[in-house]
């Protein structure tokens, strides 16, 4: 069978459609810098590469895009939307409803939309794409994975807050945590690499949205982000953990409402609001140029990766491997150098030979004596998404 998945994040959108359960790529691409003048889209298949430039003002005409390009006659890879028989999807938030992956329902978009407030930078992009898929490809079914599921496993003390317990009971207030699958998919790829169950591992995915998992055994015990994708690392345009008071201070001294002080904090703020970028590839070039906010943005960036490396080494206990995974964290070794230094008393010590690389594959970057293992793994979180998505119709089938 086809299956077309998406993966719609914050400002891109990346496909592959798979035969499945071969796992064979028939075609795979990505739509970046969704909501520029200049977004980029680039379509593969195993004969042709197509890559243009223009206006993407939003997702629902990057997918649209997308639609023509696959049924194109010279260039595509399917004659008919009838191919396609599993559309899957990624969902940022699922909340307290989801925990597995689900077949897409009137009753589940319902919830993803009334969700949409935790998530107000996902899932109202993923919700679209749901939707646009349904009218492209209507006798294929839609399939909803979602980032939350993966750390289902959190335990109680620390997935709850402490607040009144009221918010926990009776409005699931409590940390979720997000880019699931990613971490999922890395650090299933760590452990057999370092060859032991008994493993910990500390998953680091590095894009505009950012995010760290502590992995103990295979299973997620802890999250830089908590109830929405707000908090935890300085992002592209999200601030990442603030003091709360910061937001009474707006509201009650400079007349911010909560509309402003939502858009101040999920799209004018980390990397963009610090620099005027928000594309870590700029910021990295002003930087060289001696641009000196660029510099401290990376510096503070750096830092809180670091502070939560070191949090998470802590708690489990010690450290079998640290994953670098994602845009910035596969591509960047500017970052990987500055975020690994100084942490010899942690057992991580970065080869900058090894370090040199964009890898398609694992690939390891420590030094020959260093204790921890420092992995680069691209994710394939549209693989996943593919795996899940046919496991839950054979489950249903059978």
């Amino acid at each position: 069978m086809q299956v077309l998945v998406l993966n719609s994040g914050s400002s891109s959108l990346k496909f592959q459609l798979f035969q499945m359960p071969e796992e064979i790529i028939l075609c795979s691409g990505l739509i970046e810098r969704i909501g520029f003048t200049d977004a980029k889209f680039k379509f593969k298949t195993e004969n042709d590469t197509i890559e243009i430039v223009e206006n993407i003002p939003n997702h629902k005409i990057g997918l649209e895009l997308l639609a023509n390009q696959l049924l194109d006659k010279e260039t595509g890879v399917i004659k008919s939307t009838d191919a396609i028989t599993i559309v899957g999807h990624r969902v940022v938030h699922g909340g307290s409803h989801f925990s597995d992956t689900t077949e897409i329902t009137e009753t589940v978009k319902n919830k993803i939309k009334a969700l949409s407030s935790l998530a107000p930078l996902h899932n109202p992009p993923n919700l679209e794409g749901i939707e646009v898929a349904e009218a492209i490809f209507p006798k294929a079914k839609q399939v909803a994975v979602f980032d939350t599921a993966f750390h289902q496993s959190v335990p109680e003390h620390v997935y709850k807050y402490a607040i009144p317990k009221t918010f926990s009971e009776k409005y699931n207030i409590r940390l979720y945590g997000f880019h699931g699958t990613s971490h999922k998919y890395v650090s299933e790829k760590a452990i057999a690499y370092l060859g032991k169950k008994d493993s910990k591992i500390i998953s680091i995915h590095l894009g505009n949205g950012c995010s760290m998992t502590a992995v103990k055994n295979g299973k997620s015990i802890d999250h830089s982000m908590g109830f929405s994708p707000l908090g935890g690392l300085v992002m592209g345009t999200r601030s990442g953990d603030i003091d709360p008071a910061f937001t009474f201070y707006l509201a009650d001294k400079l007349g911010y409402n909560l509309n402003d002080i939502n858009k101040l904090l999920l799209k004018e703020s980390g990397m963009l609001g610090l620099t005027g970028f928000s594309d870590l590839r700029d910021i990295e070039a002003e930087a060289e140029k001696g641009n000196k906010a660029c510099q401290l943005a990376l510096q503070m960036n750096v830092y809180r990766i670091k502070k939560y490396i070191g949090s998470y080494a802590a708690i489990l206990n010690g450290l079998d491997a640290i994953v670098f995974t994602a845009g910035i964290g596969e591509n960047s070794q500017f970052m990987r150098q500055e975020i690994c230094k100084d942490l010899d008393f942690l057992g991580i010590e970065l080869d900058a030979e090894k370090n040199n690389c964009r890898p398609k594959s694992l690939k390891a970057v420590n030094t020959e004596t260093s204790k921890v293992k420092i992995l680069v793994i691209p994710t394939n979180e549209e693989l996943e998404i593919a795996k899940q998505s046919v496991s839950l119709f054979e489950t249903i089938s059978n």
